[in-house]
């Protein structure tokens, strides 16, 4: 999986690359994400990354592939602005110490197998500071039965979170809200949500 996406950045340009994530951009500009340490997990060319240090955010931002964070130092560089970036994985993170204010994962999570979930579960709540915010972006529906066997196909481990399955998962450590998402859409993706989670003290 880090070969593939390390190719993709490198050669081409992944259909999510672009502005920061509109959800992240409304959430600071009215005020409920404020400064302070953030983490972007599976930063991508760090689009999201740049926009929280141009506010004020002092920002690591980890990816596993390569290609993506030189695309993101030059993202940076070109903004002007300061970004700790990393190349890590977040399933057997290796060089990134907690705690922090803010996590923010745009896709990464609901691409991993069960396996890796519980190594990215296992290294990255950690990381969250008592109090702090974690932004979590995920496709999500009931999987059919052609795509559940498709994902076993794939070279990476997921397609899309089940309904009820972030609530499951994070509520031991955050309380959560879902701010964001779409169901049942025609086509694909059939849906997606965005939830702002908050770890327990």
């Amino acid at each position: 999986m880090r070969a593939l996406y390390n190719s993709w950045y490198r050669f081409g340009t992944p259909p999510w690359v672009g502005d920061a994530r509109q959800e992240l951009v409304a959430l600071v500009n009215d005020g409920t994400l404020t400064p302070c340490r953030a983490i972007d997990l599976g930063c991508g060319e760090g689009d999201n990354a740049v926009f929280l240090a141009r506010h004020g955010f002092d920002v690591t931002a980890v990816d596993f592939a390569p290609a993506a964070i030189e695309k993101a130092r030059a993202k940076a560089r070109a903004a002007a602005v300061g970004v700790e970036f990393v190349v890590d994985d977040l399933t057997e993170l290796r060089h990134v110490r907690g705690p922090f204010g803010l996590l923010v994962d745009y896709g990464t999570f609901d691409d991993l197998s069960e396996t890796q979930r519980a190594g990215y579960l296992r290294d990255v709540v950690p990381l969250a500071a008592p109090g702090a915010k974690f932004l979590l972006w995920n496709f999500e529906w009931e999987l059919k039965g052609w795509e559940k066997a498709a994902v076993k196909l794939l070279p990476f481990g997921g397609m899309a979170l089940a309904p009820g399955y972030v609530e499951a998962t994070f509520s031991p450590d955050f309380s959560i809200e879902r701010v964001a998402g779409e169901s049942g859409l025609k086509g694909w993706p059939r849906g997606w949500a965005a939830y702002l989670m908050t770890r327990r003290a």
